[in-house]
């Protein structure tokens, strides 16, 4: 039987991140992915937006890694030439009974840490003449980047440092032996034995915890699926920074995010759905059309198209507040050398290096 310092299941941007940050201690690494490349999941299925930190509670693992995280992989990005762009965002009240929930946004930000510049109608028009708003919060930390780009050079650092990816493995055994974990992919026998086992595996990760064997089942939550559709549009968008309306259950509403070459792309709603399964409805279009022009009013009919729809890992259902990311040592569930991470949804692109370094620093 192999032995590795450390196995990470799940190569999506916090698993490759993860990964890396391991290998750069030198221990050695494996990754094991259950499709055929690598963040095949919602890390290439988001609006590779960087947060700023502006809707997190303080103090939680949200607001503090994506606070820190920012900044990290904005150096990321400029030390390596990664494709991005510190754009900012207008988060806009779009009319005047959403002007109470502002200032409490603009409050929870500002308890974070994170710059915020209210203004009035006429002050964010003067910066986006064709929005539509009563007022808006202006972030701008707040930006876009490659995601695939950065995926791909998180994955070559941890290669370079000895990380092994392995694709199309998908972990169906996890034994704990003593001080180690033993794994089995694609229904064998365990056949490598792991001194920490990491568990990225995003909207899975409630699923493969449950097969580790030992770990006590009130340690696993019940993984539920929101789907978030997107679409694009065939007019260019008159905007320079993305635009967000005010946060809605679920998600943070039908945005307007910007691409890097400056096509825009709306989205994501929310649609609780019992699997994990990536079709756009074009039938959703008319509610995209309806949340676009509270805040674009110049929208043409006919303009929108289907592009793609990204789950989130959620651990909480849909009459639930949101809850904050989870990360699960051997401290909370009793089981060497097993990190358990639930519900890494958005900020987790943005946060990825900060979680990274997080999970290190829990594994001994």
């Amino acid at each position: 039987m192999d032995q590795v310092d450390a196995v990470v299941v799940g190569a999506g941007v916090v698993g490759l991140a993860v990964a890396r940050a391991l290998a750069l201690q030198g221990r050695e690494v494996v990754i094991l992915e259950a499709a055929g490349r690598f963040g095949t999941g919602a890390s290439s299925h988001n609006s590779e937006v960087i947060h700023a930190g502006i809707y997190y509670a303080f103090g939680s693992l949200k607001a503090r890694l994506c606070v820190a995280g920012r900044e990290r992989l904005y150096d990321f990005c400029r030390e390596r030439g990664i494709a991005h762009r510190r754009c900012g965002k207008l988060i806009v009240a779009t009319n005047d009974a959403q002007l109470a929930t502002l200032t409490r946004l603009a409050t929870t930000a500002h308890a974070n840490g994170v710059e915020l510049t209210r203004l009035s109608r006429a002050q964010a028009l003067a910066l986006e003449p064709a929005l539509a708003c009563s007022a808006a919060l202006h972030s701008p930390l707040t930006g876009i980047v490659d995601s695939h780009a950065y995926m791909l050079a998180l994955l070559g650092e941890a290669e370079n440092r000895g990380a092994t990816l392995v694709c199309n493995s998908t972990v169906t055994r996890l034994a704990s032996a003593g001080e180690s974990v033993l794994v089995g992919v694609n229904g064998g026998e365990p056949t490598l034995r792991a001194l920490a086992l990491v568990n990225c595996a995003g909207v899975q990760a409630p699923a493969v915890a449950r097969l580790i064997e030992g770990l006590p089942a009130q340690h696993v939550p019940v993984a539920w699926f929101a789907k978030g559709s997107y679409f694009t549009s065939s007019m260019r968008p008159p905007f320079q920074r993305l635009i967000y309306p005010l946060p809605e259950p679920g998600g943070l509403g039908i945005h307007l995010t910007l691409d890097l070459a400056g096509g825009a792309r709306f989205g994501p709603d929310v649609e609780w759905i019992s699997s994990c399964e990536y079709s756009v409805a074009p039938t959703r279009a008319a509610a995209f059309y309806a949340a676009i022009r509270s805040y674009w009013p110049e929208l043409a009919d006919g303009t929108l198209a289907p592009a793609y729809a990204g789950v989130r890992a959620r651990i909480c259902g849909p009459d639930e507040p949101a809850v904050d990311f989870r990360i699960d040592d051997p401290t909370v569930h009793g089981v060497p050398g097993v990190v358990n991470l639930f519900g890494i949804e958005s900020p987790g692109l943005t946060a990825s290096l900060a979680l990274a370094s997080e999970v290190v620093s829990r594994i001994s």
